[in-house]
């Protein structure tokens, strides 16, 4: 492990991203201790004010306070991204290791189900999902879950196939281990690095999904400080008060480019040809 850090902070994108991952957790952790004010407080008399010493952000339409309501947003993405992440990987991963695993028309069956999901955009999934389930925070996180499943099942079915030809699954064969300790104790294991360096992208994925959902009304609701409900709340005032979607819109571009950066570092680190 601290090995794979070494490596890791060698690799100047990776380092970037691990930095900017690392900054918006901590915030995301300690919201209610360091941002300035009550993210939900109004002030009618104060709205729409550009950056000052007591709001560094400015403030909405409505008086809020647009730093305090940022960093209380990186904590409801931050979630997002972890429970959907969560979600897809516990629902993908058994698929695919499953499919790759039994073979047959078993995994003919389930790679054609997959293959079918995979073809429409993720964001679509997640729309149809909530139209099901209806708007609102916790749906949204389900409804990306849900559309990430495929794309863990294909990549987990990749992955074992590629391990399961390998000489120390048959030692642990051979020795007569079970199917499913097999499974369990070697395959699965040595199929970390890339569902690692999935996750890292798709959380990433997680995060722009939340903002396109919350922008679109299908997210989280207001008064909740998240990103995509603010962009969304602050088109209305472009031209007149720019600051109010100018840095919503930036924390998503650096959280989102931060987290790709680190998801190409590990990506460079844990590839054997890369790794040298």
């Amino acid at each position: 492990m601290s090995t794979l850090i070494r490596r890791l902070m060698r690799h100047g994108g990776a380092r970037f991203g691990a930095t900017v991952t690392l900054v918006f957790a901590i915030a995301a952790v300690l919201a209610p201790w360091v941002a300035p004010h009550d993210p939900e407080a109004m002030a009618l008399g104060a709205n729409l004010r550009g950056p000052s010493w007591s709001h560094p952000f400015g403030t909405d339409s409505l008086g809020r306070d647009v730093l305090s309501r940022t960093i209380w947003g990186a904590r409801i993405s931050l979630t997002i991204g972890f429970v959907s992440v969560g979600l897809a990987m516990l629902g993908g991963v058994p698929l695919g290791a499953l499919s790759a695993w039994i073979g047959g028309w078993t995994d003919r069956l389930l790679m054609r189900a997959v293959d079918v999901l995979v073809s429409f955009p993720t964001l679509l999934l997640a729309i149809v999902v909530i139209t099901i389930f209806g708007p609102g925070l916790t749906h949204a996180m389900l409804a990306i879950g849900v559309a990430q499943v495929p794309l863990y099942a294909r990549l987990t079915r990749a992955a074992v196939m590629r391990v399961r030809v390998q000489n120390f699954v048959e030692a642990a064969r051979a020795s007569g281990a079970g199917e499913w300790r097999i499974v369990l104790r070697h395959v699965l294991p040595n199929c970390l690095p890339p569902l690692l360096v999935q996750s890292t992208l798709l959380f990433a994925t997680a995060i722009l999904s939340a903002a396109y959902l919350g922008f679109l009304g299908l997210g989280a609701q207001p008064p909740t400080p998240e990103w995509g409900t603010m962009l969304a709340k602050a088109r209305d005032f472009l031209r007149t008060a720019p600051h109010v979607s100018i840095f919503p819109g930036l924390t998503i571009l650096v959280t989102v480019l931060g987290l790709n950066l680190l998801g190409d570092g590990l990506r460079d680190v844990l590839d054997p040809q890369t790794a040298g």
